[in-house]
């Protein structure tokens, strides 16, 4: 259930985590850890795998000139236990936005999805960039405010506000866990 009563059912839905790599999850991050986003992306992922109506899409980054070392090098990595499962969808982007140069778009719109969940690191960057994305191609957006983390708590906060006004919801992982599952 989001603020407000309103219900959150997965149908039609995917949870996209974005740059669960351990290069990334170790940075300092507010108002938590890396680990405790990492944690709470588990829970998400856990809730939406077992709903038949939802899908989860996970995104990595690597630089597209391969100076990182690419997709392989150990540091682009995800770290364990976010390697995707059997029907979950990886998405390589290059930039902020998952959508941004992928076929992210094409993948939720030939599943159904109509509502997006947002997850990861960082809020500022690219779940806020995803987010915005998502909005202008109409889909629903729901970022995880417990799920996600900023370089400090200042620019996660006015992050989280910019999602909102261009309309996303902000929603907490116990609210998303426990909501049964509509047809699930």
């Amino acid at each position: 259930m989001l603020p407000g009563g309103t219900v959150m059912s997965c149908e039609r839905t995917a949870l996209v985590l974005i740059d669960l790599q351990r290069w990334i999850v170790d940075r300092p991050w507010q108002p938590m850890s890396g680990d405790s986003v990492v944690e709470a992306c588990g829970r998400l992922r856990e809730h939406f795998s077992a709903a038949d109506s939802a899908s989860v899409v996970i995104v990595r980054y690597a630089r597209a000139d391969g100076a990182d070392g690419g997709v392989d090098a150990a540091p682009n990595h995800l770290v364990p236990g976010f390697t995707p499962r059997a029907g979950e969808c990886l998405v390589t982007k290059h930039g902020l936005d998952a959508f941004e140069d992928t076929d992210l778009h094409d993948h939720l719109h030939r599943s159904g999805v109509t509502r997006i969940v947002l997850a990861g690191l960082s809020t500022a960057h690219g779940v806020a960039s995803t987010a915005a994305a998502a909005r202008g191609l109409g889909y629903e957006v729901v970022v995880v405010a417990d799920a996600t983390a900023s370089e400090n708590e200042a620019q996660y906060r006015e992050a989280l506000e910019r999602i909102i006004a261009l309309g996303g919801r902000r929603g907490l992982v116990d609210e998303l866990v426990t909501t049964e599952v509509a047809g699930g």
